[in-house]
């Protein structure tokens, strides 16, 4: 498994691995706007955007905006569901914190869904030094 960044000849397989692990979690898979441009909602902007591949196939993602405040925000950190408690979501979340870091950022931020549906998420972002601001809001100091 490597991790690289986001190459247009990966978008569709991108696109399948995130509506498997929505489904995977009883979501109805559905598919955000930035997902359908990443060029446009991260990199063109100096954001950036993560792919875990192996074997040729994505099986994880990260994305993360640089904001002026000196903060930073995760998006979409998804493993591929058969690729879970690998250490492939930890390890696109280090290279998210990583270059936020490198880019003059002292806080990642990251807003999470509702408890039911991402309880995985509450348990693996504290794991990682998350704390909780409110119910749906974490950060982290860098």
């Amino acid at each position: 498994m490597e991790i690289i960044r986001y190459e247009p000849k990966y978008r569709d397989d991108l696109i399948f691995m995130v509506l498997a692990a929505k489904d995977a979690i009883g979501r109805v898979p559905t598919l955000n706007a930035d997902l359908l441009d990443i060029e446009g909602f991260y990199l063109d902007k100096g954001d950036m955007f993560w792919l875990a591949v192996d074997g040729g196939r994505v099986v994880g993602s990260i994305g993360c905006n640089l904001l002026p405040d000196g903060a930073a925000v995760l998006h979409r950190l998804y493993v591929k569901p058969k690729f879970k408690r690998q250490g492939i979501g930890g390890a696109l979340l280090k290279t998210a914190e990583n270059f936020a870091a490198e880019n003059g950022r002292t806080v990642m931020k990251l807003h999470l869904g509702d408890a039911a549906t991402y309880s995985e998420s509450r348990t693996f972002y504290p794991k990682h030094g998350y704390i909780f601001l409110s119910e749906d809001q974490m950060q982290k100091e860098l």
